[in-house]
């Protein structure tokens, strides 16, 4: 990988934390608990080598439809993860955002997602994007309904943008979804739309800093014409 031409925005469907648990013969909490693990790593990682913006799919809107107990521990696995991280986030002068809906979350679980967005406003290296009961539909949806409510009857592209969660985010540069399944799940449709894209057969929780710098290395050969010749 050279230093040059490092995509801006990285975005990671994180797939296979249960498949990855079940071929160790250990419980599905248990790959939860490993990829919380590579999410330090690949977030330090990405910081180090000049991403600016890390966006993670953490929770969907299709994933209250896991069962509750899962649900349950993935709340408080957040929670968690968030409290145990601050510190890392500040050494490393990571940036804490979230896209997504959260005010279905605990009022504890918001407090805490708060607390960290705040004590993490002046970081300026990366910025790390959870997205958390997020869904691009459900994103696109809640956009033109707050434009309506502002008066709004004749969208544009700038417009609509302005609106999304990501208002204040630039375009995907580079998707990577793990585990081998090829398909974009409701994740970022919008900002997606010319952002080159990566299918990894490997689980998220063996995601290593040397599979995604390979990774970049593919993306820096690629030529990015964006519609045009």
């Amino acid at each position: 990988m050279i230093k040059q031409n490092i995509p801006t925005h990285i975005a990671i469907i994180m797939d296979g934390n249960g498949r990855w648990a079940k071929e160790q013969g250990l419980k599905r909490t248990a790959g939860h608990e490993k990829g919380a693990s590579v999410v330090r790593d690949i977030t330090t990682h990405c910081g180090n080598i000049g991403v600016k913006y890390l966006t993670l799919y953490a929770f969907s809107t299709e994933n209250w439809n896991r069962p509750k107990l899962e649900v349950e521990f993935l709340m408080r696995l957040l929670e968690k993860y968030l409290k145990s991280e601050l510190d890392v986030y500040l050494k490393n002068d990571v940036r804490f955002e979230t896209i997504g809906d959260i005010s279905k979350f605990s009022k504890s679980l918001q407090k805490t997602i708060a607390n960290v967005k705040e004590k993490t406003a002046h970081c300026k290296s990366l910025t790390q994007v959870l997205a958390l009961n997020y869904g691009s539909r459900d994103e696109i949806i809640r956009a033109i309904n707050k434009g309506i409510k502002d008066g709004i009857t004749n969208f544009t592209e700038d417009s609509l943008n302005s609106y999304l969660d990501t208002s204040s985010i630039p375009d995907v540069d580079m998707l990577i979804r793990t585990s081998g399944e090829i398909r974009l799940s409701n994740y970022l449709l919008w900002q997606c739309a010319y952002s080159e894209m990566f299918f990894t057969q490997t689980y998220w929780p063996e995601f290593t800093p040397n599979e995604l710098d390979d990774l970049i290395s593919d993306f820096q050969k690629r030529e990015r014409r964006f519609g045009g010749i």
